[in-house]
């Protein structure tokens, strides 16, 4: 089978690397048409070309595709939600610009979802989708060495930036999900991983629905001269 090949896709051989930035987006709505192995193994080896300080590669991937997601809800869904998260995915009192920036992508996102502000419920019910990654058929966790740095940190980030503009260019949607880090030990009980191992994300994997407007969601950007110094 090419590497590229599913019942549904070709490759897209137009595409550079502007455009997948510019195409890349974090879906919320999938369709359930199945996401190859193979086509899922390739985007990895290419990814692993991500830069890398020391060339130490920290990260460990861990995929779920198929009947194994199902056997990972079923898993889930029979552990207490009430854990210890594996970290502070945001910082307690987040300062503006940052609490702002996060603030109103959220409102536009529900705006989207026709859920008001005062609909907690609502909003609640759309949160606990990303453990279900969105009804997508296909998942990785992106799991690191506890005895790793940021700066190792940092290379994941790059790694999965990494895959998610290889999968664009496949034709493929993501969306990177630290919401996992709420559910470390439901993942690791599932996945088998030793101590040491912790996760970090899971990635979301498969095609959009075109129909959702959740997807239709394009978040702003703050302006070059907010964030930028040229000296």
């Amino acid at each position: 089978m090419h590497p590229y090949h599913t019942p549904t896709f070709t490759r897209n051989l137009d595409m550079n690397v502007s455009d997948a930035v510019a195409a890349r987006r974090s879906i919320r709505a999938f369709l359930d048409t199945p996401v190859d192995n193979d086509l899922i193994r390739t985007l990895l080896e290419k990814s692993a070309r991500a830069p890398s300080g020391g060339n130490v590669q920290p990260w460990q991937v861990h995929v779920i595709n198929g009947s194994r997601m199902d056997d990972f809800q079923q898993h889930l869904a029979q552990r207490d939600p009430r854990e210890q998260p594996a970290y502070e995915i945001y910082p307690k009192d987040l300062p503006s610009p940052y609490r702002d920036s996060r603030f109103k992508v959220g409102e536009d996102m529900y705006a989207l979802l026709g859920i008001p502000r005062d609909d907690r419920a609502g909003r609640l019910k759309h949160l606990m989708r990303n453990y279900r990654f969105f009804d997508a058929p296909a998942a990785f966790f992106c799991m690191i060495d506890r005895t790793m740095g940021p700066p190792q940190w940092s290379d994941l980030g790059m790694f999965l930036q990494t895959f998610m503009l290889l999968a664009q260019e496949a034709g493929l949607d993501t969306c990177a999900q630290e919401a996992w880090a709420t559910r470390p030990d439901a993942v690791s009980s599932f996945l088998q991983t030793p101590d040491n191992m912790m996760v970090f994300c899971g990635i979301a994997i498969g095609y959009k629905d075109p129909d959702a407007p959740v997807n239709t969601l394009v978040s702003e950007r703050m302006p070059l001269e907010q964030w930028a110094t040229f000296n």
